[in-house]
């Protein structure tokens, strides 16, 4: 039987357009093929990929006895915070005028199974 274990890290302050290419590349892998990915990645978004996979083996091993040489990576996306939650913020242009600014905050999911 397969068991799914699941970490998630919720309203991180960066764009969701920024961490979904690096959960492409590690989708599918297993979990020392995806640490050796990550650990070399020269961007923020690999260290808060890497805390979350960390989370989601740490839940395997200590919850449910699993080792993490088995260990697959099942499922990792990545959705957008809620709409209320965004930090809005103005910039000053020209003539005396405001623009906008929204910076946007997204929720993590990795699904480890065995």
């Amino acid at each position: 039987m397969k068991q799914i274990i699941s970490a998630t890290t919720k309203y991180i302050r960066i764009s969701p357009t920024k961490i979904s290419p690096i959960l492409s590349k590690i989708r599918g892998k297993t979990y020392q093929e995806a640490l050796q990915i990550l650990i070399y990645l020269p961007k923020k978004t690999g260290g808060i990929v890497f805390q979350t996979l960390s989370s989601a083996v740490s839940n395997a091993i200590h919850n449910f006895n699993l080792s993490e040489e088995n260990l697959k990576i099942n499922e990792a996306f990545v959705n957008k915070g809620p709409g209320g939650r965004r930090i809005k913020r103005i910039r000053f242009i020209n003539k005396g005028r405001q623009a906008p600014i929204e910076k946007k905050i997204s929720h993590l999911t990795i699904r480890v199974s065995y």
